[in-house]
């Protein structure tokens, strides 16, 4: 399996580190091809701006959409977002690493999605119709593929259970994983989440390992979220709402799963 591990940590001697260190070990021996995109390592720009096409400057206002349309397109993107397409295209598996802060991905993360997310590579992609609104939402150009997260949290489980404070773990998650990873065609694994991490000793530490190792042994069986395909059925088209008769005693995230 080729493995794109996207990871996104400033410090490389952190829990974070220790854990990506580990996850890659663990699926290169277990004869796993890995790319690794260490974004803090890399210097990853992570402003989505007029800089990302190699277009000639002209006095247009930017639109990040048509513009990023356009560099896709005529293959005027800058090159650290081709590179990081070539490698989504070249993987049958995305892992994306990073601690929970303020309820989200870190910054640079947030950034690596948009900009790697062209208009026409992870959006504006397929028909749009009265019996289809594009190819997304489990189809799309990264169809086919699986993608995982692998996420810290400082808070406790209870925290983020169904009457924690925090709010349910898969509540703070479903935009990560159903906008960014099942929108464009991802079937989406369950999360691997640590809780309490200031409270990580070496043998916590060794049984999380343990733990996630039995996780990236599953990453080609293991059963997807079942988020509901936006053009099989249980939505009306265009308006985009669950039919009446799908899921009538459920709104909100939770009605999204089938």
């Amino acid at each position: 399996m080729n493995v794109l591990f996207v990871y996104a940590h400033p410090e490389p001697k952190s829990l974070n580190g220790s854990l990506k260190d580990f996850s890659i070990k663990h699926l290169e021996d277990a004869g796993h091809v890995v790319q690794v995109s260490d974004l803090y390592a890399m210097n990853w720009k992570p402003s989505l701006d007029a800089g990302d096409t190699l277009a000639t400057k002209t006095d247009t206002r930017f639109d990040p959409a048509k513009d990023s349309q356009h560099a896709f397109e005529n293959g005027l993107q800058s090159e650290d977002i081709a590179r990081e397409q070539e490698k989504l295209l070249w993987a049958d598996t995305l892992i994306l690493q990073f601690p929970l802060w303020w309820f989200s991905m870190p910054a640079i993360l947030k950034g690596w999605v948009e900009r790697v997310y062209a208009y026409g590579f992870a959006y504006g992609v397929g028909e749009h119709s009265d019996a289809r609104w594009g190819d997304r939402y489990g189809e799309g150009t990264l169809a086919g593929k699986r993608a995982m997260l692998i996420v810290t949290a400082g808070g406790w489980e209870s925290h983020y259970g169904p009457r924690g404070i925090n709010g349910p773990m898969d509540h703070i998650l479903f935009p990560i994983h159903h906008g960014i990873l099942y929108y464009p065609g991802f079937d989406v694994l369950p999360p691997f989440v640590i809780y309490r991490t200031g409270r990580m000793d070496e043998a916590r530490f060794s049984q999380t390992c343990d733990a996630l190792g039995q996780r990236l042994d599953t990453l080609g069986n293991a059963s997807p979220i079942p988020f509901r395909q936006q053009n099989a059925g249980a939505y009306a088209i265009p308006e985009l709402v669950l039919r009446p008769e799908i899921a009538p005693d459920q709104c909100g995230f939770t009605a999204h799963v089938a």
